[in-house]
């Protein structure tokens, strides 16, 4: 028992919550700004089937992306990087 929980203890994630008003609101420690942010992710491949159309234009049909690399969060006016917010960030999209 003592094995399992010191393993629970080693694998769980911390996850940084927000103490904006209303509570759990992202607010950015750099400029205040709580509603704008950019979320890059680095190393994508993105895939993308396309349909030629008769007038010889294309439509795209389906889509697909894979993210390799680091993803990151930052502040949408003064690019402040809050990536420690992410967790709550992809928690909280509905």
């Amino acid at each position: 028992m003592k094995k399992e929980n010191e393993l629970k203890k080693s694998t769980m994630k911390k996850v940084q919550v927000p103490s904006g008003r209303p509570l759990g609101r992202i607010v950015c420690p750099n400029c205040g700004n709580d509603s704008d942010f950019v979320e890059v992710a680095r190393n994508v491949i993105v895939s993308t089937i396309y349909v030629q159309n008769d007038d010889g234009s294309f439509t795209p049909n389906e889509g697909d992306s894979e993210v390799l690399g680091k993803v990151g969060l930052y502040c949408g006016q003064c690019d402040t990087d809050v990536s420690f917010f992410h967790t709550h960030l992809t928690e909280m999209i509905f």
